[in-house]
């Protein structure tokens, strides 16, 4: 049976969470200009840039390498969540799972946090855990703060 696991971390950030999670819902096309070191360009494959269910293609670079990871988007209002559920991709090859969960929490009027979470399984034991997938995905949430903080 192959391994399974949790990532969890959370991220101080400046800014609303509403303003955190309507940049993570509905402005990925901003991405490659505010953080184009770490992702190249985001498209919509199917639905809309904010639509609960639509499909997005990120290519992004990952250790000096570019990569592609297709997913599946939930969007939770509520909650401030967004869950990215891997459909096919690079780190698709590896794992049969790879959701991507973040949530914008309110802390004050003007910060809060990024919580985190990937949830992961491995195709076999020969492949290493994704640390590296989530380090990017934590990369990301923090270098998107001054953009998000400016708007």
């Amino acid at each position: 049976m192959a391994t399974s696991g949790t990532y969890v971390t959370e991220v101080p950030l400046k800014g609303t969470a509403e303003k955190h999670y309507k940049r993570w819902k509905s402005e990925n096309h901003l991405f490659p200009d505010t953080i184009g070191h770490h992702i190249q360009n985001v498209t919509v494959h199917e639905g809309e840039w904010d639509s609960h269910g639509g499909i997005k293609i990120w290519n992004y670079t990952l250790d000096g390498k570019q990569e592609v990871y297709k997913e599946k988007r939930e969007i939770d209002d509520e909650n401030k969540t967004v869950t990215a559920r891997g459909l096919e991709g690079h780190v698709m090859e590896h794992f049969k799972v790879c959701d991507i969960v973040v949530q914008f929490i309110p802390k004050t009027e003007d910060s809060c946090v990024g919580k985190i979470t990937m949830i992961w399984e491995k195709r076999n034991d020969e492949v290493p855990e994704p640390s590296s997938y989530m380090k990017l995905v934590k990369s990301m949430v923090a270098d998107m703060e001054e953009h998000v903080h400016k708007a």
